[in-house]
């Protein structure tokens, strides 16, 4: 009986486990497109929502919004609750010059390590700390790193979140990124309706790799001008589809 008990008690652990697990291959965007679109943040095709992660970050987030604010775009800016914390007039800044806030979770921590009770109490956390700081409830979550877990859409369902990752990003967060990289990544996937990733803050990644994020985005937006194409704020961009 002791033996059957464990046994089963084995395979609860397998399950839960394997529940928590699963989500994370959607971190693969080739898989993610064929089967979740919705998860992509596709849109309507002459539109393109512009999404910035990590920050906020006094050192570097003044500088995109400077270059948003020249091109008369907003965005989409994924929030830490930790960085919120450090900088909350930063965060009231954001909201003030019209750009959408949503949780990027508590911490840069890959939530594949955390529990479902440790996933719960930080978004619950980031998201209470977004919607008083900032005034505005976000509506989405993009988990760290990308990647889902049974335990972060459990708990993002329960806080009425929508998870949403990106269509292409500009692996903005190395070394030696520069402008010129940045663009060709975001090109290899760039199509009418897709959600683009940048790095407003380094705070994850090399020291002043943001830079390379700043120096593309004028050619970003310039590129998505001549094609036609609306940038906007995640918001808009899902409202339309």
């Amino acid at each position: 009986m002791r033996h059957r008990a464990q046994g089963l008690l084995a395979t609860g652990l397998a399950t839960l486990g394997g529940l928590h697990l699963a989500p994370a291959v959607t971190a693969l965007p080739a898989l993610r497109g064929r089967l979740l679109p919705s998860l992509d943040g596709v849109g309507p095709p002459d539109r393109i929502a512009l999404t910035f992660d990590d920050g906020p970050d006094p050192q570097s987030t003044p500088h995109f919004l400077a270059v948003l604010a020249a091109y008369r775009v907003r965005a989409t800016f994924f929030l830490l609750g930790a960085m919120l914390r450090r900088s909350p007039d930063l965060g009231r800044q954001l909201v003030a010059a019209g750009h959408e806030v949503a949780l990027h979770g508590w911490e840069h921590r890959n939530l594949l390590l955390r529990g479902p009770l440790a996933t719960a109490r930080d978004l619950a956390a980031g998201q209470a700390l977004i919607t008083t700081v900032t005034g505005r409830a976000p509506r989405f979550f993009r988990p760290p790193y990308g990647v889902l877990t049974g335990s972060s859409l459990l708990a993002a369902h329960r806080l009425g979140l929508r998870p949403v990752l990106w269509t292409c990003w500009g692996r903005d967060w190395t070394r030696s990124a520069d402008a010129e990289s940045v663009l060709a990544e975001i090109r290899g996937g760039l199509a009418g309706g897709g959600t683009v990733l940048l790095h407003d803050s380094s705070c994850a990644a090399d020291p002043g790799a943001w830079r390379a994020g700043l120096d593309a985005l004028p050619h970003l937006l310039d590129e998505c001008r001549r094609r036609g194409w609306a940038v906007g704020p995640l918001g808009t961009h899902l409202d339309g589809a």
